[in-house]
């Protein structure tokens, strides 16, 4: 009989081990790319031994000059802001930035502890009450008190998710209709090259009318202002999603229309079956885009509907003109970027579990 090395076992254990990693390592990278962390492939690569010097360089590129870049960025605006001078004094650097926005995560936390106290002392009169036999005097009172910045930010969410589901709702089967018939396409198509450039700011006074002959209701599911401010998002996020519905539509394979006549697939069956699978990753590129430009309609809405979130809180602070306000507007600013990009990435995340693309 052949003897067995040990050692060539070990070794062939320790490839496929190693093989094995590398496989986990690749199939993570996905999801490194959807959540913007793609620098973590080399890191974890080269501490698997995978050509070291070859991953550091991949870890430079990726984390090194962005951060070096964004380093290069902070250092320029701490020189150069206090060289302006405006009515509400210097341009704050990041420093004076950096305590406003320690500052308003603090008058949140405030807000949330009186907010909560605020509901317990209600809640204990209740029962006060429904022990005293009194139980038809029982009140839900809501707080009253000004929203904290966070529940601004939540507010501004909301909004802008509900006008964009509304967009959704109207724009993929519009685009779908368009994509499959010429003559649709030929009716929707003037109708998106005049509607699709209005500014927000054109579609906001008549939103804003008809909103107020329409929704005459003061206590009903939702405030007049969001519905402002969200209906508008709608309007001038939907074009995106769209157009490339219907260029994603209008592009599928033509050997697949003809085998969807042959096999006489019924409409609903060939929309379902055929032409969305196609069309998805188009749509889903239309999806990100409406949101972005939803998000960015969101602020200017906000601040003339005056409902209560992100675009409100800069009026605000504009509007008070104190020595802080510029500091907080600029936190406003960073807050509403940063948030931007998480919806971006929320989005590609979403495109990932549904396409095969490698959009970015």
């Amino acid at each position: 009989m052949t003897a067995i090395d040990p050692n060539a076992l070990d070794d062939s254990a320790r490839a496929a081990r190693r093989e094995r990693i590398f496989t986990r390592i690749t199939q993570a990278d996905r999801w490194f790319n959807v959540l913007g962390l793609s620098w973590l492939t080399p890191l974890l690569r080269a501490a698997a031994g995978d050509n070291p010097r070859a991953q550091m360089g991949e870890i430079w590129r990726l984390l090194g000059v962005p951060l070096l870049a964004i380093a290069g960025f902070l250092a320029l605006w701490a020189a150069l802001a206090p060289q302006v001078q405006t009515s509400l004094g210097a341009v704050p650097g990041p420093a004076q930035v950096w305590e406003q926005a320690v500052s308003l995560h603090e008058d949140a936390r405030a807000t949330a502890e009186k907010r909560a106290k605020f509901e317990e002392m209600v809640a204990a009169r209740n029962e006060r009450l429904i022990e005293a036999g009194r139980a038809d005097e029982v009140k839900q009172v809501a707080y009253t008190g000004a929203p904290s910045y966070y529940q601004q930010i939540a507010t501004s969410i909301g909004t802008v998710f509900f006008g964009f589901l509304i967009a959704t709702v109207v724009a993929v089967p519009l685009g779908i209709l368009a994509g499959l018939s010429a003559t649709a396409n030929a009716a929707l198509n003037p109708l998106i090259q005049i509607f699709k450039p209005v500014s927000p700011l054109a579609w906001l006074p008549i939103v804003t009318m008809v909103v107020s002959a329409v929704y005459v209701t003061n206590d009903g599911m939702f405030a007049k202002s969001f519905l402002i401010s969200a209906i508008t998002v709608t309007l001038c996020s939907l074009w995106p999603t769209l157009i490339n519905t219907a260029l994603g539509v209008a592009s599928i394979d033509k050997d697949l229309v003809n085998v969807s006549k042959v096999l006489k697939m019924g409409t609903w069956t060939k929309i379902t079956r055929l032409v969305l699978p196609s069309a998805l990753p188009l749509i889903f590129t239309g999806l990100r885009l409406s949101l972005g430009v939803g998000w960015m309609v969101l602020i200017a809405a906000e601040m003339l509907a005056q409902n209560p979130g992100l675009g409100k809180f800069v009026w605000d602070e504009f509007q008070n003109g104190s020595s802080q306000s510029l500091a907080k507007i600029m936190v406003a600013v960073l807050t509403i970027g940063i948030i931007g990009f998480l919806l971006d990435r929320l989005m590609y995340a979403i495109q990932s579990l549904f396409t095969f693309t490698n959009h970015r």
